[in-house]
């Protein structure tokens, strides 16, 4: 737990830079009573700082995915746990003797800002976390988030963010460049999730086989894809550009960017080319996910298979797919009756 030593403040962790094993080790290599001093005294100053890099050390060392947690995962963690020391820092909660109506009250004030109980409930889930750091580092056993409950939201995920439409996907595909084109056939066909699409290498892509392997999926899940026509097309036009040998390759490239399909790696370089092609289309981007909701859909209405579908979009339970990413039309079984 390397300190930042500054005269009259609390002795902290340093900020994560993306090496989890490294800063892992760094507490646990501390003594266990040191551990507990230090992370007792950031607890008790609320020291933001300190106490998001214990909740990240916590995550590597002894979290459920460990040091294979992804990046995206540690950084909504570390701005939950911001999000809730500043309120506790308002209310003045005793973070290491919390009263047992704290975190029920922490819940109901997100909920009476208008927060909707799927973010409430990530929130939640990060200040969970900070907790469970704490009782790692020996600084307190307080569990107050163990009995509170999040109210469940009635309102299906196709309601509160509903997919692209064909017409909406038409318009942007219709100006999009090679790249965009490229990049919205992943989500809206196959079905990826933006940090899979992203860290996709070109030996995943078999445009003769018409597939693609997913080998970054969330929980580290590995998939096989079925690729559209559409994106096969697509695929092949980017690799003709960017691909190795591409029409845009330099010689002074290395190695390892020659395997990678993009040359950006995080999402908001991402978004910051789909924003612009779908204005171009005349279309209000709304996220990635509509995309990949656009493909359960669509492949649902055609197939009629939640199965199929879920592992289609690499989802883990088939009501994950029920609940946001798929639904059939209320007149399904029209045709099916007729004549009954």
């Amino acid at each position: 737990m390397p300190e930042r030593l500054e005269e009259s403040s609390v002795t902290t962790l340093d900020i994560y830079h993306g090496n989890l094993l490294a800063f892992a080790r760094a507490c646990t290599g501390l003594h266990d009573d040191e551990l507990r001093r230090r992370s007792v005294r950031a607890a008790a100053e609320k020291d933001i700082a300190a106490l998001v890099s214990l909740t990240t050390a916590y995550l590597g060392h002894a979290g459920g995915s460990g040091v294979l947690t992804s990046p995206h995962t540690v950084a909504a963690y570390e701005r939950g746990v911001r999000q809730f020391l500043t309120w506790a820092t308002d209310q003045a909660v005793n973070l290491l003797r919390p009263g047992r109506h704290d975190a029920q009250s922490y819940i109901n004030a997100l909920l009476a800002a208008g927060r909707a109980p799927s973010g409430v409930s990530l929130r939640v889930a990060a200040a969970a976390c900070l907790y469970r750091a704490l009782r790692w580092a020996g600084a307190t056993e307080a569990t107050p988030f163990e009995d509170a409950r999040v109210p469940k939201d009635p309102t299906s995920g196709l309601v509160k963010r509903p997919p692209y439409s064909e017409d909406e996907l038409h318009d942007v595909l219709r100006v999009a460049d090679v790249q965009a084109r490229f990049l919205i056939l992943l989500t809206s066909h196959a079905g990826l999730r933006i940090s899979e699409a992203l860290a996709l290498n070109w030996s995943e892509l078999d445009e003769g086989s018409r597939r693609l392997n997913v080998t970054s999926g969330k929980g580290r899940k590995a998939r096989v894809v079925a690729m559209s026509t559409s994106l096969t097309r697509a695929t092949r036009d980017y690799r003709a550009i960017y691909g190795p040998g591409g029409a845009e390759q330099t010689d002074g490239q290395r190695t390892t960017d020659l395997r990678r399909v993009f040359r950006f790696a995080d999402t908001e370089t991402a978004r910051y080319h789909m924003v612009k092609a779908f204005k171009l289309g005349g279309v209000r981007f709304r996220g990635f996910h509509p995309g990949r909701k656009y493909a359960g859909t669509r492949l649902l209405q055609q197939i009629k298979d939640f199965g199929r579908v879920a592992a289609h979009l690499g989802h883990e339970s088939v009501d994950t797919t029920r609940r946001g990413y798929a639904a059939l039309p209320v007149d399904d079984l029209k045709a099916d009756l007729s004549g009954w």
